[in-house]
């Protein structure tokens, strides 16, 4: 693709025309100048093929005119902004050469437009671990405050330690159940015998009774 720079040798806007061609020679783009002044046929060639909204009131549009083959790129002000903006290859329709300002602008952009998802999830790894120095951050407070109060740390300690003596108390307390009801189970055979106890002393003395009465009706 060969960037077609229409001029006037005879034109008034030089400067403007040689800012253009000495941009172009800097970025060492290939580029044919065409002046309007002396070919009557490049004259017409542009008039006919800048577009109708870019031409000026009176229908005639003026150099330099810049256009890509058949595709027209701008006049001076379009070329002027995109200079401004880094973006003269992007104007030309040219592909920005690799370590180039606009390559890496655009890489920039292409990465931005893909990492919508990755930012999502760098955004939750962010918030572990967020987390995690929060926590660790609290730890190390705590230690900070333990070391510089020492009865902080003594009334940590000690609340420590109750909560180490009431987890066993809970066992001892599950662990006497079964010993009281071992207690009472005992208790009850105990009252049995004694029952037991209690009837055959009883018919012992009723038969004692009875013999003691037959050996009086007998005397």
């Amino acid at each position: 693709m060969v960037i077609k720079v229409f001029l006037a040798s005879l034109s008034g806007s030089t400067a403007k025309q040689q800012d253009v061609v000495g941009f172009l020679e800097a970025l060492k783009i290939d580029y044919a100048q065409l002046d309007i002044a002396s070919n009557e046929d490049n004259r017409m060639w542009m008039r006919e093929n800048v577009p109708g909204e870019k031409k000026p009131t009176n229908g005639i549009p003026l150099p330099p005119q810049i256009f890509n083959e058949e595709m027209y790129c701008g006049d001076y002000e379009t070329f002027f902004e995109a200079k401004e903006d880094n973006t003269v290859y992007e104007f030309l329709g040219l592909t920005p050469p690799p370590g180039s300002k606009e390559a890496q602008q655009a890489e920039n952009t292409q990465k931005l437009h893909n990492g919508s998802g990755t930012e999502e999830h760098l955004d939750d790894d962010t918030t572990k671990k967020e987390i995690v120095e929060a926590e660790q951050n609290g730890d190390a407070h705590i230690a900070e405050l333990e070391e510089d109060d020492p009865d902080k740390k003594a009334e940590t300690d000690a609340q420590d330690d109750i909560a180490e003596e009431e987890e066993p108390a809970e066992d001892d307390e599950e662990s006497r159940k079964p010993a009281e009801e071992e207690e009472q189970e005992e208790g009850e055979e105990d009252r049995a015998e004694d029952e037991l106890v209690s009837e055959e002393e009883e018919e012992e003395l009723r038969e004692l009774e009875e013999e003691e009465e037959q050996a009086s009706e007998e005397d």
